[in-house]
């Protein structure tokens, strides 16, 4: 049987790699996410471009594990030399958009998820939610129907870990900020110039450290990475713009890194996030899923990249087949066999605890 959905979960792969499924565009590939499910006479919902589906004998009384990975993907960038929409197979290598980051984690999951789906046997109930969004971190991702959810204790996110375990993964929180000066011609004196008073700011971003950091995690990085300001030659602007990436161990919640970052600014400076909701996330390395892949061979570390899981109040692990380092690249692939692997692996996990 697990042979056989893994050759099924590698057949959809193809398809949904060939298509296009951009972040807020995944219509058409939510349709094929909707024929598994019917191939496999499962019940699903569907909002919007999310769709999930319980196992078959959910029981209210028992906790529920979300199994949850993503169909769209970010554009193909310029230096693709294969067709980003065109799945083929060489030296077992499965190229295509999305190969990598997630499709083969989401077909690896839904195997995993139709293997236990007519189980009475399990101390679980099960939910899979093929989620929308997620490369924007849009609006009608993930986040939109936590709400319909039943008594999820925790989660596996599927991104590309090479399935190893990430039990911690860094919050994102963007900020504008704007250092203000006194406008006024090139020509004549000025001490308030924004562009001279922001230097001052840039170092404080580059050399604060934050004092608690992470087992997992490390430290809170902080980078500023955009610097606007000014129209003219002549002119003194009377602001400089910077955005500032922060990426928050799993010590501080997003809204603690704000105010510590507003106390230190000077009156001229403005601070404004441009979302609190993308946090930090962790489990508990003691927590039997986890305990489980370690006993299968499975390392733990901690993750610098953002996913789903900055959505998610409970437990969460992040844990695929593929390497997050081959994300986003020209001519994107994965190993077959680590899809093989992946699914063979989520399912021994799983079976360690259910």
């Amino acid at each position: 049987m697990i042979e056989q959905l893994t050759n099924n979960a590698i057949k959809l792969l193809h398809r949904l790699i060939e298509t296009p499924s951009f972040s807020s565009e995944e219509d058409k590939t939510a349709l094929l996410i909707e024929d598994w499910f019917k191939q496999h006479d499962i019940s699903f919902e569907r909002e919007n471009n999310n769709i999930w589906a319980y196992n078959k004998y959910f029981d209210e009384a028992k906790p529920t594990i979300l199994l949850n990975s993503h169909h769209d993907t970010v554009k193909p960038n310029g230096n693709y030399t294969n067709d980003p929409f065109k799945a083929f197979v060489e030296d077992g290598r499965l190229y295509g958009l999305g190969s990598n980051d997630a499709g083969g984690c989401l077909v690896s999951l839904l195997a995993t998820f139709t293997y236990f789906y007519d189980r009475k046997d399990v101390n679980y109930n099960f939910v899979m939610v093929a989620s929308a969004e997620e490369e924007s971190s849009g609006p009608l991702g993930l986040k939109s129907v936590l709400k319909y959810l039943k008594n999820v204790e925790f989660g596996i996110v599927g991104e590309p870990t090479l399935m190893q375990l990430a039990v911690a993964e860094k919050g994102l929180l963007v900020l504008d900020v704007s250092v203000n000066g006194m406008a006024s011609h090139a020509a004549h004196p000025n001490n308030d110039n924004s562009i001279y008073n922001a230097l001052e700011v840039i170092r404080w971003f580059k050399e604060y450290e934050f004092g608690k950091e992470s087992e997992t995690l490390g430290k809170v990085k902080m980078t500023v990475t955009q610097v606007n300001a000014g129209k003219q030659h002549n002119v003194v602007p009377s602001h400089c713009d910077l955005v500032v990436d922060v990426r928050v161990n799993d010590k501080y919640k997003n809204e603690e890194v704000l105010e510590i970052v507003k106390e230190a600014m000077p009156k001229n400076v403005e601070v404004k996030p441009r979302s609190l909701h993308l946090g930090s996330s962790s489990i508990p390395i003691d927590h039997p899923i986890v305990k489980s892949g370690i006993t299968l061979g499975r390392t733990t570390y901690g993750s610098p990249t953002l996913s789903d899981q900055s959505v998610l109040s409970c437990p969460s692990l992040k844990l695929g087949p593929g390497d997050s380092t081959r994300s986003h690249s020209a001519d994107e692939f994965i190993y077959v066999d680590e899809i093989k692997e992946g699914v063979a692996l989520y399912i021994k996990i799983l079976e360690g605890i259910v």
